[in-house]
């Protein structure tokens, strides 16, 4: 009997140390608003998630290897809580992160999809985080690249430096299989980014291209450099940020600040896209205006550390006309075309909670 109790102590003792070198967390964040947009002359009303934040459910996880090396895993899927969908034809997947990796004094390897370098260093200076009606990729183009790495890339190998300072950077490539399209149009990807963040200070760089693959007539690259500078009760930001593909080309500018003050914040940019698509038909040359101003304003209330009221107001102002004008707009409506050269209008207030 004694016995039996001495193994039975050991057998939990070990249990209790094997589930303190590993860890699982299931999170989260559930983002709903009221949008009112107008884009050209018709306008909707429109319930709309990923406002504030991107709405995501996820689990992460590390295991202590021993040495000082570590195992993680993150995966991490999109969804619609206006109607209970996913984000991919209506099914729940694990398309916004899914990766493995090994962790130690010597950075991180990370394996699997995963955000791209130059999309992580653009959203890292947009006082809107790259969401609602008000962020920066609303007047960026592809350039009908057919690219499909601008935010994230599957089958991606990546190395992470470990904390050095405040020395920050990663390395990406991925493969070119056919994950988004069935012909692994714009799939193969490499991109590294490098940047130093120290008290108020912060200041970033990145490059990435997307390789000539299935339709593509060229590569097509990203170049942006951003900085951000925090005075406590203010924050201000500025990015550069430019894409070419063949004969086409786009540049975009951003000067944002973001103003906290007790449990208010608020917030506003101003983005500035220059460019142009160059097609050829023959001997036809097209060209079609990729240039846009962008204004927006928001206001955020934290009703906690994890729910927050909060709304915006953005306008897009579209260059060129009905044959040659951009496209741009602050959200699309469900069932009708924006008008090229024409402006866009959106409102919301919305509500976040995190978990």
């Amino acid at each position: 009997m004694k016995k039996s109790l001495l193994a039975l102590a050991a057998l939990t003792a070990f249990a209790g140390a094997a589930s303190a070198q590993s860890s699982v967390t299931l999170f989260g964040i559930i983002d709903l608003s009221v949008n009112r947009i107008k884009n050209g002359t018709s306008s909707q009303t429109l319930m709309q998630s990923n406002q504030l934040n991107s709405n995501r459910i996820g689990f992460r996880g590390v295991e202590d290897l021993g040495g000082g090396l570590r195992a993680g895993f993150w995966i991490e899927g999109g969804m619609n809580n206006d109607d209970g969908t996913g984000t991919t034809g209506g099914a729940q997947d694990w398309r916004r992160r899914s990766t493995v990796s090994l962790i130690g004094g010597f950075g991180e390897v990370r394996l699997g999809r995963d955000y791209v370098a130059p999309f992580s260093n653009r959203a890292s200076f947009d006082p809107f985080g790259f969401n609602g009606v008000g962020h920066m990729g609303n007047v960026e183009s592809t350039l009908a690249s057919g690219a499909q790495t601008q935010v994230r890339a599957s089958n991606m190998v990546g190395y992470f430096l470990p904390a050095m300072g405040g020395l920050y950077g990663q390395v990406q490539v991925a493969a070119g299989e056919g994950n988004a399209s069935s012909t692994g149009t714009g799939n193969k990807f490499v991109g590294a980014r490098l940047g130093y963040a120290a008290g108020p200070f912060n200041v970033g760089a990145s490059y990435g291209k997307t390789y000539k693959t299935g339709t593509m007539v060229d590569q097509f690259t990203t170049g942006n450099v951003g900085a951000s500078f925090d005075l406590g009760f203010l924050k201000l930001s500025g990015s550069y940020n430019k894409v070419d593909y063949g004969r086409s080309d786009q540049t975009t500018y951003l000067v944002g600040l973001s103003a906290p003050f007790g449990a208010s914040t608020f917030k506003a940019s101003f983005n500035k896209a220059s460019g142009k698509i160059n097609t050829q038909t023959g001997a036809v040359a097209l060209v079609q205006d990729v240039s846009a101003t962008e204004f927006a304003f928001g206001y955020q209330y934290d009703l906690s550390k994890r729910t927050a009221l909060y709304a915006t107001v953005a306008k897009i102002d579209n260059d060129g006309n009905a044959t040659t004008g951009a496209r741009f707009f602050v959200q699309p409506l469900n069932g009708i075309a924006m008008t090229p050269g024409g402006n866009s209008t959106g409102y919301n207030f919305g509500v976040r909670h995190s978990f």
